[in-house]
């Protein structure tokens, strides 16, 4: 009997929870200010300037990063059926990334920062981030290496390619020269640091943001349908062609800058191609289901994959679209921009994070199931209209905002000031604010049940039926 070690996982798994409730709370702050301002309280280190980037760090790295290595731990232990390389690495690693999540805590709120799109941390952190992530491989890839089974399962092959990558953009993108204990100047500069940090920053998305949650999807959506993948030769077509076509998606972001015009084209055409990958491994894993659709009806957690799924199909198809540059002159820098990123953040990855948590805690706490099977599909409903109320809102905000910028009178004059355009998005401020919070409630409500589960309450189902069984008891007496 292999002893597996699920200690590590249980930490990752509930720092996951923990640090999901503070990222979307400063979400959901700094919504607030984006519609009425004068909710920082005139307090420096609450303004958005300060918070908005711990929001990201906290949601995309702490939220999203602990249940990558989380679940990393736990799918290859199971997949190559034995224990971790060393249980011993593997416990620097998590506290480790947790010193690195305070640390991000502690610093992005007083002003110190790389002004750098998720890359904000100050060199010091970026140091420690890459110590642990070293770690971090070396446990990972030593698990595979002494694997008895002599098959890698694709899951691990998403993994893989998200650790080495991510390893590869952190260190390109963060070479700089130390000027003091929390300054540093970059050595790449203009257009050329421009062009590095979205080659960073859209890989980010690629990797770190699909990548490593392809993985998760490759394992937990076949385990919670008891179905095996639908396609595993599609899974492999699908691994290949996307690691080697995301890397070149970068430039979508810098259209109509001082970027030269064929890397720009290079970005688009990419970003075109990567629509049939995409939508293969959408379709791969919804396609998982064939044959047990009915689970849809009973599983709540196989509902919030399937839905997340869907959200990661809706999202890369739209991301394409909006690096083609006539439609990238209406989008870019609008609300529009906001709308995509939090249909891929919110619908693909929070919701598979999610779904795949609760698949996870009772197999880690050997309970039979999730405390309440009703709270999770009353979770699953807020969290789902939370999503279509933010990126709905953000989405119209965002067509208008372009079309009010772009028109022109007779003269050739812009017809809307820039104030008129924030005027006009007002409205859509406040929907936004609604949708955060119904996603941030359902966290709330996730935390709830995970807690009950691992305290092993009875659940309130069974309570239910033992009360149902007493009652038709008495009624027999």
């Amino acid at each position: 009997m292999i002893e597996f070690n699920d200690k590590v996982v249980k930490q990752f798994t509930i720092a996951t929870i923990f640090w999901g409730i503070i990222g979307m709370l400063v979400g959901v702050i700094i919504a607030v200010q984006l519609a009425w301002p004068a909710f920082n309280f005139d307090i420096p280190w609450l303004t958005y300037s300060r918070l908005r980037p711990l929001h990201t760090n906290a949601v995309i790295f702490a939220f999203g990063g602990n249940a990558l290595l989380g679940t990393s731990f736990y799918v290859a232990q199971r997949t190559c059926q034995v224990k971790l390389y060393s249980n011993t690495l593997a416990s620097v690693v998590f506290w480790g990334f947790q010193l690195v999540i305070v640390g991000a805590a502690l610093t992005l709120p007083f002003g110190f920062t790389q002004g750098k799109e998720y890359a904000e941390l100050i060199w010091p952190l970026d140091v420690l981030l890459t110590v642990v992530w070293v770690l971090y491989a070396i446990v990972y890839f030593g698990t595979i290496a002494t694997r008895t089974v002599k098959h890698i399962y694709v899951a691990n092959w998403f993994y893989a390619a998200f650790i080495i990558t991510i390893a590869v953009l952190h260190i390109v993108n963060n070479l700089a020269i130390p000027v003091n204990w929390h300054l540093s100047y970059p050595v790449f500069s203009g257009a050329v640091d421009a062009l590095v940090q979205w080659w960073y920053g859209h890989n980010a998305v690629g990797f770190f943001l699909t990548a490593g949650f392809l993985g998760m999807m490759y394992y937990f959506v076949p385990k919670q349908a008891e179905r095996p993948v639908y396609s595993y030769r599609l899974s492999i077509v699908h691994f290949w062609a996307l690691v080697s076509t995301y890397m070149w998606a970068g430039p979508h972001h810098l259209q109509y800058t001082s970027l030269p015009d064929w890397a720009q084209s290079l970005g688009m055409v990419f970003s075109l191609v990567l629509l049939a990958p995409s939508w293969g491994g959408m379709i791969n894993g919804i396609m998982t289901l064939s044959g047990a659709w009915d689970k849809l009806r009973s599983d709540p957690i196989i509902k919030m994959m399937i839905v997340s799924l869907s959200f990661y199909g809706m999202s890369t198809f739209e991301g394409p679209m909006m690096s083609i540059k006539t439609v990238n002159a209406l989008s870019h820098y609008t609300d529009w921009t906001i709308g995509h990123v939090h249909s891929g953040a919110l619908g693909w990855v929070a919701l598979m994070t999610m779904a795949c948590m609760y698949s996870l805690v009772p197999r880690l706490w050997g309970r039979d199931g999730m405390y309440s099977t009703h709270l999770i599909n009353v979770h699953f409903w807020i969290a789902t209209l939370g999503i279509v109320l933010y990126i709905a809102s953000m989405w119209i905000a965002g067509v208008m905002q372009g079309l009010m910028w772009r028109e022109v009178d007779a003269n050739g004059s812009l017809v809307y000031s820039h104030v008129e355009s924030i005027e006009a998005t007002f409205p859509y401020y406040v929907i936004r604010i609604i949708g955060g919070v119904l996603f941030f409630i359902g966290i709330l409500i996730q935390a709830y049940n995970t807690w009950k589960t691992i305290k092993g309450a009875p659940r309130p189902e069974a309570r239910a039926s033992q009360v149902d069984t007493a009652n038709a008891v008495g009624e027999g007496a």
